[in-house]
């Protein structure tokens, strides 16, 4: 997993309250690949029936639910792939 930006945002926050400076801080949102970001997530949906199989960490075990729906339902052949991953904000420089 890269650490490429999805975004760039600029935020506003109050220096001081009394005299209303504000400063403008950067922020990056890129993929969290910190030891303790939460794991990857993938299913698959039937796009015929609309019917999900179980969300896995592991993509080739969610795969393998549609192998298994694919014999029960052999006319159902398309299927949509949810990925669940994590990001974070990431400050940059103050403006």
């Amino acid at each position: 997993m890269s650490e490429t930006p999805v975004s760039v945002v600029r935020l506003a926050a109050v220096e001081r309250q009394s005299g209303r400076t504000f400063r403008f801080r950067e922020y990056t949102i890129v993929p969290d690949t910190e030891p303790d970001a939460e794991p990857w997530i993938f299913s698959f949906e039937c796009v015929v029936c609309e019917e999900e199989g179980p969300e896995n960490a592991s993509q080739e075990e969610a795969l393998s639910w549609t192998l298994v729906h694919l014999k029960a339902y052999p006319e159902h052949l398309s299927f949509r792939e949810r990925i669940t991953r994590p990001y974070r904000a990431v400050p940059g420089r103050w403006q």
